[in-house]
């Protein structure tokens, strides 16, 4: 048999009060008698009344659902910035809308004109980097967009990160003081964070080390540990004796190979990773990593948006975030 759906009409005729007594109800308006609201919510509970979001949206011009898109969900950097977008979410009361795009990024414009079918209030941005195209894309709509964990290198989209270039360069001068050769291993250079935040950082720790700097202590791959075990020979032929690992999952891979293949970490080569995820947790040696509160940082583009979404005054649309470098076992 066909389930009814159940209206707000409904309620309202069975509790013998207006529609819009219960709407006020439902909606958590204080200007309703504390009797009349225990009606209403008896009567709620006893039809399991569910409020229409898409009626609601309509009327309000608003869905209170937010778009997320990142690259996947299995990767531990972007979960945890994907939590702290959720719980500010939650928190001021919208619903989350999650897609993913693939790693070559053919369908990113796709997954976000879907997202805009469906009517979202705004749309976080969790990547490794913004395409051209999505880049334009985003310029060119009027949903309020922010950037978590990925910087657009025209500084015209609102974004929420730390200071790459800085970290960079506090990893690259620690390694720098006790090292010849610091190598720079990465994900394409093409990607602005890697190619000019993080490289600029590392040229700039490497000059002030009195450090020089060779094109064949940077190496470039993709995010993942099959991608760090296959750099473990090359980089160990390169002379280096140091390495600071733009992603964590990137750096236990290179861990693992340098260990099964017989090398010292930290003695024969120092390992510093830039996420501090719990991968750097469980790899053994634990990884020294740059600590940049991932969490905090989606927490803070989330709320950043409800504000661009209220068209609230903002100061500051470029968000830095602190970061610091936490010593564990990977380096000396």
């Amino acid at each position: 048999m066909e389930k009814q759906t159940v209206t707000i009409y409904d309620v309202a005729e069975r509790a013998g009060v207006s529609m819009a007594t219960v709407s006020r109800v439902v909606n958590g308006n204080q200007n309703v008698k504390p009797a009349t609201r225990k009606k209403v919510m008896e009567v709620i509970e006893e039809l399991d009344y569910r409020p229409n979001a898409v009626a609601r949206g309509l009327a309000s011009k608003r869905t209170t659902t937010i778009g997320v898109i990142m690259p996947e969900i299995d990767n531990t950097f972007f979960a945890n910035l994907a939590n702290g977008i959720n719980d500010i979410a939650a928190m001021y009361h919208y619903d989350i809308l999650l897609a993913t795009i693939d790693g070559s990024h053919n369908n990113d414009i796709a997954v976000f004109n879907s997202l805009l079918a469906k009517q979202v209030d705004g749309i976080v941005y969790i990547g490794y980097y913004l395409s051209e195209r999505l880049y334009h894309e985003f310029t060119r709509s009027r949903t309020p967009i922010v950037l978590a964990g990925t910087q657009d290198q025209r500084h015209s989209i609102p974004s929420v990160n730390i200071n790459h270039l800085q970290a960079a360069k506090e990893v690259v001068s620690m390694l720098a003081a006790h090292n010849e050769k610091v190598a720079l291993v990465c994900g394409p250079l093409t990607e602005f964070i890697n190619g000019h935040e993080y490289l600029a950082g590392y040229k700039e720790a490497l000059k002030e080390n009195n450090r020089d700097y060779f094109e064949g202590l940077v190496f470039e791959s993709p995010y993942t540990l099959e991608g760090g075990k296959k750099l473990a020979s090359r980089l160990m032929a390169s002379g280096a004796t140091a390495a600071f690992v733009t992603d964590d999952l990137l750096a236990v891979g290179l861990l693992n190979e340098l260990t099964d293949t017989g090398h010292k970490v930290p003695d024969d080569m120092e390992i510093v990773s830039a996420n501090n995820t719990i991968y750097t947790e469980i790899a053994r040696p634990r990884l020294t990593s740059v600590e940049h509160s991932l969490y905090d940082i989606g927490a803070v583009a989330m709320r950043l948006l409800t504000k661009l979404i209220n068209g609230d005054d903002i100061a500051d649309t470029e968000i830095i975030l602190p970061h610091s470098l936490i010593i564990k076992d990977s380096s000396k």
